[in-house]
């Protein structure tokens, strides 16, 4: 039964993948809105973009083991069902406050469901073959979701309120509640798993602490006293963390052994390096077009556009091709490819349209290589029995990827930016016109107009510094991750097999 309708049950699975990457990015287009309209700081506009994948990550690991453990067909209705409910709040959310407690409901969700979609292919598809091309589909919505969301936030703030990015996943979250509960099997779990959700709850508070002390270092006038506590209290949950881990041998949230597998740690390292090249250059590309060159949130999606049309096409195809062509090479390959595709981009943006569009084009489609590699790397190279907890710490690759991205690109955005912007003589400003190029164009929106355009100008102009500077570290970023994978992976390890019968 099952294997005749694994092609729908392909589609269950990816659906709702897309509603949870799409989550992540399709704020990026409506936080100019957002902020407006609710008053967003700087800092909380950070939150509510940052506390989603954090706050996913954090609880992947717990979940993703809770679902080895009762069923992964009763975690992903579980979370599917949350995700309604939270998509409800964040929709309706009066205050920014409101809001960033409704995306810590969503990323409760988005856990559950994040490893049972993986795991769900995986159990399903028996043929080698088949299983490739599902997981290069699973790759391709992931990248290719997380790059559509600037659109559909774009086009749905043309239209509607900023509070519709949020409601259009209502629907789709009946239609799959409804068809999962139909179609999928469900398969006994392994009831000697324990679920440690201690363990769950520290690596979330080491996340969040470090991420924390890394937004604080970034700020105009940073707390010394802040930053050091932060990254004493992430640095300390973490430890812990990891001596628990080793304490519960038998039973761990994550199991470190698979780590010795160079083409599972390579498939890790390129998972993070991929999303967070792709999320953190997305969220400032897309405030440019909208706060520099004047774009409307839907034009600015539109711009967007070929990253996720490229990383789409690229998941299936990588997906047949990687028996061919080998997990090794695409672990490096394209992620210097990446970073070519970036600097490339830089140089032609204000040029005409084929130079930054055949930019983004290829950035996409190397993307999607990418995801589709470090899927098939971590998911074939670990054993069957152990297929929730692979998915959960390829995911947490993932969500982490992202949030360091925002995190650490975010902050050398606003380093750069606060920098660089020069006030003129005589305009007295508050400090948060220095925080972010939106609140300097909130703020100027009060003063006459020589005044106005003036320091328009100059905030525009430190924002286009930024710009160029986060782009540039991220290009670096990913020629390091390049060469590492090529050092290690390259030289060390050998293909996984097809069958992922991995071992310890």
């Amino acid at each position: 039964m099952v294997q005749g309708n694994r092609w729908l049950i392909l589609a269950i699975v990816s659906s709702a993948l897309l509603l949870i990457v799409i989550d992540m990015t399709v704020l990026y287009t409506a936080l100019p809105t957002l902020a407006h309209d609710l008053n967003v700081s700087a800092s909380e506009k950070l939150w509510i973009v940052n506390i989603y994948p954090l706050i996913v990550a954090g609880l992947l690991p717990g979940l993703g083991t809770l679902g080895d453990r009762i069923g992964h067909k009763q975690t992903f209705l579980a979370g599917l069902l949350v995700f309604g409910l939270a998509s409800l709040w964040a929709a309706y959310s009066p205050t920014a406050a409101s809001l960033i407690g409704a995306r810590v409901m969503l990323a409760a969700g988005a856990a559950l469901m994040m490893p049972a979609t993986l795991s769900l292919i995986r159990l399903t598809f028996t043929d080698a073959r088949e299983r490739s091309f599902a997981i290069g589909v699973w790759a391709a919505v992931a990248s290719g979701g997380a790059a559509l969301g600037p659109v559909v936030g774009g086009f749905l703030l043309e239209h509607f309120w900023w509070g519709s990015v949020f409601l259009i996943n209502i629907p789709v979250v009946l239609v799959a509640l409804l068809a999962g509960g139909l179609l999928l099997e469900k398969r006994p779990g392994n009831p000697e798993l324990q679920w440690d959700l201690v363990g769950s709850i520290l690596i979330m508070v080491g996340l969040i602490g470090m991420t924390f002390a890394i937004k604080e270092i970034a700020k105009i006038d940073p707390s010394s006293i802040i930053a050091a506590a932060a990254l004493a209290i992430g640095a300390i949950a973490l430890f812990a963390f990891v001596r628990r881990q080793s304490r519960r041998a038998s039973v761990p949230l994550i199991d470190f052994s698979l780590f010795s597998n160079p083409i599972f740690a390579g498939g890790v390292l390129a998972a993070m390096v991929a999303s967070g090249s792709l999320i953190g250059v997305e969220l400032v590309y897309s405030q440019r077009l909208q706060l520099v060159q004047g774009f409307s949130p839907l034009e600015a999606g539109l711009r967007i556009l070929p990253i996720p049309l490229a990383a789409f096409v690229a998941g299936p195809l990588i997906g047949l091709l990687l028996p061919r062509l080998g997990t090794k090479l695409l672990l490096w390959l394209p992620l210097g490819v990446i970073a070519l595709a970036l600097l490339v981009f830089l140089l032609t943006r204000d040029m005409a349209p084929v130079y930054w569009m055949t930019s983004l084009v290829v950035m996409g489609f190397a993307v999607g290589a990418a995801v589709t590699t470090a899927s098939s790397a971590i998911m074939l190279s670990a054993p069957e029995k152990s297929a929730g907890m692979a998915a959960s710490i390829e995911e947490v690759s993932y969500e982490l990827g992202g949030s360091l991205g925002i995190a650490v690109l975010g902050s050398v955005m606003s380093a750069f930016y606060t920098r660089s912007l020069v006030i003129p003589e005589g305009v007295a400003v508050p400090d948060q016109v220095r925080q972010g190029l939106d609140q300097a164009l909130l703020y100027a929106e009060r003063l006459e107009e020589g005044q106005r355009e003036a320091v328009v100008n100059l905030a525009r102009a430190a924002f286009d510094h930024s710009f160029s500077a986060v782009i540039v570290t991220t290009a670096i970023l990913l020629a390091v991750a390049s060469l590492v994978q090529w050092l290690i992976v390259l030289r060390r390890a050998c293909d996984p097999p097809l069958t992922g019968a991995g071992h310890h």
